[in-house]
């Protein structure tokens, strides 16, 4: 085995023993979670990659327990982002307690649970994200320096022909066009994969969009601060549009966003550490 190998060995080894260690803290508290992130891509698509952050979803009513339970494990803790993240590290590995979306949509709720997926995790017993919840959460990631559209991609590729369609549909509400734009760039990435997507999902979509056209909103609001916490500001800040994520149905205030938005050159600089 070559130096290089032994090391990966090494660090994977690490970092499993982490994630039991806060698996098995959270179970023992009996604190209701979901595993996510790049470890359930890599379940439903069969595409890794290395991360140093460990995605758990928890209810919103959940997440201080979470916290003091891994805060007793001897983690370091810290709410990070109060409307949608907070944080458990130990050396350089964290764990992420995600209970929304950072554009405050996509709260984890009961429907999360009653979809999830038994999964074996380290010979541990562990619920996983369901797809449809994972593809909700993943379509409105769209930053400059971060997109997750090749993650949308892949889990339709590998679930396509599986998922609950309807159920995707309704989670995504108002903002179909944004499903909608995941599911035209899916059919020019694998143009001979576009049956998993259904007709019939399509062409209410399109109905949808043909419906649109025709009755223009007047409405001065731009909701690309919903899909990138930076790339729009200039549009909310200076050109007099009203930022989407003060809308009712975001869980976001107007000091959730000044957090959010200070947090974007100090996030740059530190590469996600534990800041």
């Amino acid at each position: 085995m070559t130096r290089t190998r032994a090391a990966a060995k090494k660090k994977k080894h690490k970092t499993d023993r982490l994630h039991y260690r806060s698996v098995v803290a959270l179970q023992e508290a009996d604190i209701p979670f979901l595993i996510g992130g790049a470890y359930g891509v890599e379940v439903y698509a069969g595409v890794s990659r290395q991360t140093k952050d460990f995605d758990v979803y928890v209810r919103p009513q959940h997440v201080d327990l979470a916290l003091e339970a891994l805060k007793h494990a001897g983690y370091k803790t810290k709410k990070t982002f109060p409307h949608w993240l907070a944080k458990a590290g130990r050396g350089r590995d964290y764990v992420d307690l995600i209970f929304r979306a950072g554009n405050g949509l996509c709260e984890v709720d009961d429907s999360w649970f009653e979809r999830a997926r038994t999964y074996e995790f380290l010979d541990l017993r562990v619920k996983l994200c369901a797809p449809e919840e994972m593809i909700w959460m993943k379509a409105y990631i769209m930053e400059r320096e971060r997109f997750d559209g090749a993650d949308v991609a892949h889990i339709l590729q590998s679930c396509g022909q599986k998922l609950d369609w309807p159920h995707l549909v309704r989670r995504f509400g108002p903002d179909w066009r944004v499903l909608l734009s995941h599911l035209v760039l899916f059919g020019y990435i694998y143009p001979g994969e576009r049956n998993k997507v259904p007709a019939a999902i399509m062409d209410d979509l399109i109905r949808r969009l043909q419906s649109e056209k025709r009755s223009a909103a007047t409405d001065r609001i731009c909701r690309g601060t919903l899909l990138s916490r930076k790339q729009y500001l200039p549009d909310v800040q200076e050109r007099g549009f009203r930022d989407a994520r003060l809308q009712q149905r975001v869980h976001m205030n107007a000091k959730d966003i000044a957090h959010w938005t200070r947090a974007i050159p100090k996030e740059e600089k530190s590469n996600g550490k534990f800041v």
